[in-house]
């Protein structure tokens, strides 16, 4: 083998995320051609491993089984280790989770895709722990797994294609009638477990209820609204939105921020506000921008995302405990704040306070003292990848919120960072895809022209 596979090559990468694996002791390498053609020329099987710089369990797998001296020495033995960003590979991101959902039905990340010398995906995982407990296998037990299977059974091991079929035309009137079979009356958004913000679902009602209206189209778009607004998946100090939340009533949110739901958010509530006339729904909407201006902002762009994790421990720039509180306000500004927000001596959430709100009173002032308090703590890191596609998703936001809002500064704003995503990005002829670290990614996907027209038409 080549020295320069008996090494992990991840430490000058143009993705933050495999720069965090810089470290581990398996011999990682970038996908490209020459690797991949190393692997068919020496008939070595891969391990495909595709994350992202702010996924919780990417980070957990990466300090476990990917740190392990056992486990690191057996897959560079027997495999040809890959790291992937998926967002810089979308592609690759998405034949692996094709494949995945396929096998098992689901699918997330990190994902873990072992393949034949010549990219035939033979099993796939998400996370795997270090040591195997109960009927949950170790990491480095389903390695050695997929490696007698591949030696048993490797030629008989088939392509996974997958057909191409055309879009369904949806029927809106069926649709939206449909939408009322999982919608959660009692806590807003739809179905009964983790409640991701319904970005799409959210437009789709908003702008029907633009032209036609409806009372139950209007329930469920401002009770989830409602829902999103005032429980735990806002951040009511900073503003903007977490990723999701793991219960059905809105309360703890996975706290990863990432820019596509400040741009969705931002244009759905500015629509909401147009459409119902709301005042709250135009505070949530300057709050995001707030959020946008004061945390993502890089270089006249935006960044990807912020960690759910502080130092190693979920949300933790984000909880309070009442004992904090109490030292950080007087006695009346206390009182003020619990008529507000569900706070107690025991908490929501291992044993601190995240913010969940009781009712809507205006208390800026106690919330702008409570943020900058929050300010001096550690904060979680920030992807400072710049996504094209992402961003135009950002500028035709601030456009929709400039306009909805009658805020032509935003629309300003967004022209602004339009034309800097074409100082960066349009080298004459094509789009790049991805920028980190003074490097540009020289890869062109049909995504980012898509949303580039659209932020430009």
């Amino acid at each position: 083998m080549p020295d320069k596979y008996t090494q992990n090559n991840l430490n000058n990468s143009s993705s933050p995320y495999l720069r965090q694996h810089a470290g581990n002791p398996i011999w990682w390498q970038e996908w490209n051609s020459e690797t991949l053609a190393y692997a068919a020329a020496a008939n070595k099987p891969l391990l495909v491993s595709v994350g992202y710089a702010t996924c919780h369990w990417c980070h957990v797998m990466a300090a476990e089984a990917f740190s392990d001296p056992e486990t690191a020495a057996y897959l560079n033995t027997n495999f040809l280790s890959i790291k992937v960003d998926r967002e810089q590979r979308p592609d690759i991101d998405q034949y692996l989770m094709n494949f995945i959902q396929a096998q098992t039905g689901s699918g997330g990340w990190p994902l873990n895709v072992f393949l034949t010398p010549g990219l035939k995906p033979v099993h796939a995982l998400t996370y795997a722990p270090l040591q195997t407990s109960g009927n949950r296998y170790s990491f480095l037990h389903i390695a050695q797994a997929v490696t007698e299977f591949m030696e048993q059974r490797g030629d008989n091991i088939m392509p996974f294609t997958q057909n191409e079929q055309e879009a369904p035309v949806a029927d809106a009137e069926r649709l939206a009638e449909s939408l009322g079979e999982y919608f959660d009356r009692e806590n807003g958004g739809f179905g009964t477990g983790q409640k991701f913000p319904p970005h799409s679902t959210l437009l789709f009602m908003l702008y029907r209820l633009s032209v036609s209206p409806d009372k139950l189209l209007n329930e469920m778009a401002t009770s989830t609204l409602d829902a999103m607004m005032m429980r735990g998946l806002h951040d009511h100090l900073q503003g903007g939105i977490y990723r999701y939340c793991v219960d059905r009533e809105w309360t703890i949110p996975h706290f990863e921020k990432m820019l596509y739901d400040q741009a969705m958010a931002l244009w759905s509530y500015s629509v909401a506000y147009r459409i119902t006339g709301r005042a709250r729904y135009r505070t949530m909407a300057v709050k995001i921008v707030r959020c946008l201006d004061d945390t993502f902002t890089i270089d006249g762009m935006y960044a990807s995302a912020f960690n759910a994790d502080t130092d190693h421990k979920e949300g933790a720039t984000y909880l309070w405990s009442l004992e904090e509180l109490a030292a950080l306000l007087s006695a009346e500004e206390l009182e003020r704040f619990r008529e507000v927000y569900d706070v107690s001596e025991t908490g929501n959430f291992e044993g601190l306070n995240h913010l969940v709100r009781k009712s809507d009173g205006r208390i800026d002032d106690i919330e702008e003292k409570l943020l900058e308090a929050r300010r001096l703590r550690s904060q979680p890191t920030r992807d400072d990848k710049i996504l094209l596609g992402l961003n135009a998703l950002t500028a035709v936001a601030l456009i929709q919120a400039g306009r909805q809002l009658d805020c032509p500064e935003l629309e300003a704003a967004a022209a602004g960072l339009t034309w800097r995503l074409l100082e960066t990005f349009w080298d004459g002829s094509s789009l790049a895809h991805s920028y980190y670290d003074g490097v540009l990614q020289q890869q062109s996907y049909l995504s980012d022209a898509a949303a580039m027209l659209l932020a430009i038409t």
